[in-house]
């Protein structure tokens, strides 16, 4: 199955433990492919980059690495008009569009107000684990 990772679901999968880390558990167990385009791996490089000053102890350039080469890459176009009221989210979107991903999953309250949009499911982490991972 290709799910799109939201930022918040990859750092909290990363520094905080919980479902976000059961899905990238199951991501590094090849369960879930990750799909990306340049601009969600800027987004998550410069958010993980950022945190892990304060959790030293976790190597993420290693895991960028991992994630850059063991994902789905797509070439993106951006979106003909906002679709979330936070169009810092539209790259989420434009990226399941170009891959034809059904899944985003995210916190996110802006991506959840959308899911539907072009069949586009966006799952919090707890559903996504509850219904695809058991």
């Amino acid at each position: 199955m290709k799910v799109i990772l939201d930022t918040n679901v990859l750092v909290s999968g990363i520094f905080f433990g919980g479902y976000p880390y059961r899905i990238l558990d199951a991501w590094k167990r090849s369960k879930i492919r990750i799909v990306l385009s340049e601009e969600i791996f800027d987004e998550y490089e410069r958010v993980i980059k950022e945190l892990s000053r304060k959790f030293k102890e976790i190597d993420v350039s290693e895991l960028l690495t991992l994630i850059a080469i063991n994902s789905i890459w797509v070439g993106t176009n951006p979106l003909p008009f906002n679709v979330s009221e936070d169009p810092d989210d539209d790259k989420f979107i434009s990226c399941a569009i170009a891959s034809r991903t059904r899944c985003i999953i995210s916190g996110d309250k802006h991506l959840l107000a959308i899911s539907g949009f072009q069949g586009i499911e966006v799952l919090k982490p707890k559903v996504f684990v509850e219904r695809y991972l058991k």
